[in-house]
């Protein structure tokens, strides 16, 4: 953090910052987005954000908590800008992310793997957030709460009510 706050030093600081969380951020968002190339182009904006804003970090919530926020922010923003723009079915919309994902060739999952994703992009917003955090990423849900602003209690109903909904895909599945 001490590089970022010197001009001299402030590119380089910004460029450890990526690398250190340039990782962790695009799991984030893939798991959100699905796609590699969304991923990527949400990782981008994402990156934009925090050169344009971390002079304005205060430092009261650990970094990796402000990045995720403002991943989560800018995942939110691609899909409501992705929900605008498709004027199609539930049924096509399932049948184009299951497409897109046997046509990414950055996904090598199998069948139980795409219904896995399939399962969750059917969540709500709020509870596919705290799958993919609790889930995924194994995030106490301490800083779960300060993340998104929500109560313990809350986001333990959302990952319960999330799970419920998963294993309710599976029951009649057949690979």
């Amino acid at each position: 953090m001490e590089l970022l706050r010197s001009e001299h030093s402030f590119e380089r600081g910004f460029r450890l910052l990526m690398t250190q969380y340039s990782e962790r951020l695009y799991w984030h968002i893939r798991r959100m987005v699905q796609v590699h190339d969304d991923a990527n182009d949400v990782l981008q904006n994402t990156f934009i954000k925090v050169y344009r804003g971390i002079s304005k970090f205060e430092g009261k919530s650990k970094l990796y908590t402000w990045l995720y926020r403002i991943a989560t922010n800018e995942v939110l923003t691609h899909l409501q800008s992705q929900a605008r723009h498709a004027s199609s079915s539930l049924d096509d919309v399932d049948n184009l992310l299951y497409n897109r994902l046997k046509a990414d060739e950055w996904f090598d999952g199998d069948a139980v793997q795409a219904k896995l994703v399939l399962a969750i992009a059917e969540l709500p917003d709020k509870q596919k957030q705290v799958f993919n955090l609790r889930y995924y990423d194994e995030m106490p849900y301490e800083e779960m709460s300060q993340l998104l602003n929500t109560s313990i209690g809350a986001l333990k109903a959302s990952f319960h009510h999330a799970t419920k909904k998963i294993e309710a895909a599976f029951l009649n599945y057949e690979p």
